[in-house]
């Protein structure tokens, strides 16, 4: 198991993620814009409704499919069955979810909102959450992980490329065609909703889990499992810095829209400013992994990071008209934001290994499921964060703001996440699982 992988099992372990990350960035950068500026819904509503949702059932259902792909007991093995049956429900739940009508407003906006993001949610967490436990099971070699990861998040990055930048392209394409702009926003789902189809079943097809016969379904119960889960001090402090960097970064990507559009009037712009932030973020991808070769991932990590959080800050002090200034500001945030796409994923896997010491089983899915959980949520809380500091600072949409609405965007986008990454540094700098430490833990469970 700690074998090389073929360069084309890590590949078409990758292509899944592309549909993944196209729809995630759309969402990320696009979901509460469209309620806001298409659907005309109340920020505070939105925000409220995607908050109301990851707290009640995401709460249960990102670690109870990892609890059920970890006992599932199948031809095809643990995680594909479930990749399988949900890969066409997730892409038309996505479509539904970029068709709300226009005009809701009070409770009936709320209860659409809520109930449209729960059905896409739910089959998300069904397709991904076994798919990113699958990692875990291809290779148990810290520096291949790390491998396997760069190779995805390739896919990963040229998904969030797409999904950022193609979002607005592709519904002004079919606006060009007389639909409407709430029926555009439909079709652009629609046409999302099959690529992440497709690319999910690719590589449900392509991709073998690889047998191993000293390793059984796990059978602890799950109200155990989860007790070792937060004993686990390595994962919870992984828990803690991922928690506060993702809303950050939420916070970030959705406001980044409102930003261009009446910070810099740059509105013609967004597509190509995500694009250098997100092919920047791709470029440096390799270059990351072989730092890690040299440092372990938690302080390469911080380093980028603080990259990151360097050139963001700058955003602040942009002046209310067009700069191309912004495009360096992309660049140099890109390349530190590539660190994240890079070491997070690999982390995760390694942390089993501290919870197999323990309890002497592998307990893949329910990390992930736990993990997806917090990822989402935390999307979720920044999204809510978002629409609250919009309503808060008097923000109407398709207007010219108020200074005072100016700088709640500017403040919200560049200053309140430079804050909380760099609370989150010292929890990388000083990260418990280094590539030493690991070797010599997973050297004893063989």
């Amino acid at each position: 198991m700690n074998a090389k992988l073929p360069t084309k099992t890590k590949f078409l372990y990758g292509i899944a993620d592309l549909g993944i990350s196209l729809l995630t960035a759309s969402i990320q950068f696009f979901l509460l814009f469209f309620y806001t500026d298409v659907a005309g819904i109340d920020p505070g509503i939105a925000g409220t409704a995607l908050l109301v949702g990851k707290l009640t059932w995401d709460a249960l259902n990102d670690p109870l499919f990892g609890y059920w792909s970890d006992r599932t007991r199948s031809r095809w093995g643990r995680r594909k069955p479930y990749m399988l049956l949900g890969a066409i429900p997730f892409g038309l739940t996505i479509w539904l979810l970029f068709s709300i009508p226009a005009g809701l407003v009070g409770v009936k906006a709320f209860l659409v909102v809520l109930g449209s993001f729960l059905l896409a949610d739910t089959f998300q967490t069904m397709v991904s959450v076994p798919y990113y436990a699958l990692s875990a099971e291809l290779t148990y070699d810290y520096d291949e992980r790390t491998s396997l990861i760069s190779i995805r998040m390739i896919f990963t990055v040229l998904g969030y490329i797409l999904g950022a930048a193609l979002t607005t392209v592709v519904a002004g394409f079919f606006m060009n065609l007389g639909w409407s702009k709430n029926a555009a926003y439909s079709g652009m789902g629609a046409v999302f909703g099959f690529v992440a189809m497709v690319t999910l079943l690719v590589t449900t097809f392509g991709v073998k889990e690889i047998p191993n016969p000293d390793l059984k379904p796990a059978e602890m119960p799950a109200k155990t499992q989860l007790k070792y889960i937060f004993r686990n001090r390595p994962f919870v402090q992984f828990m803690i810095m991922s928690t506060i960097i993702s809303i950050s970064f939420t916070l970030l990507t959705s406001l980044l829209p409102y930003f261009l559009t009446y910070q810099l009037k740059m509105t013609a712009q967004i597509p190509f400013v995500m694009f250098t932030m997100l092919a920047t973020i791709g470029i440096f991808l390799i270059p990351w992994q072989q730092l890690s070769k040299k440092m372990s991932k938690g302080p390469a990590y911080a380093l980028g990071l603080a990259i990151a959080s360097a050139a963001i800050l700058v955003a602040f002090f942009l002046p209310a008209h067009s700069t191309w200034i912004i495009y360096a500001v992309a660049f140099v945030a890109g390349l530190g934001f590539s660190a994240q796409y890079v070491f997070p994923w690999s982390m995760i896997p390694d942390v089993i290994e501290v919870d197999q010491a323990s309890t002497g089983e592998r307990h893949e899915g329910i990390y992930f499921g736990a993990n997806n959980f917090l990822g989402k949520l935390s999307g979720a809380l920044g999204i809510a964060a978002s629409g609250w500091a919009l309503k808060l600072f008097g923000y109407v949409p398709n207007v010219e703001q108020t200074t005072h609405a100016l700088f709640g965007i500017r403040f919200f986008f560049a200053v309140v996440p430079v804050i909380a990454f760099v609370i989150a540094l010292p929890l990388l700098i000083w990260y418990p699982i280094n590539r030493k430490n690991h070797a010599e833990l997973t050297s004893r469970q063989q």
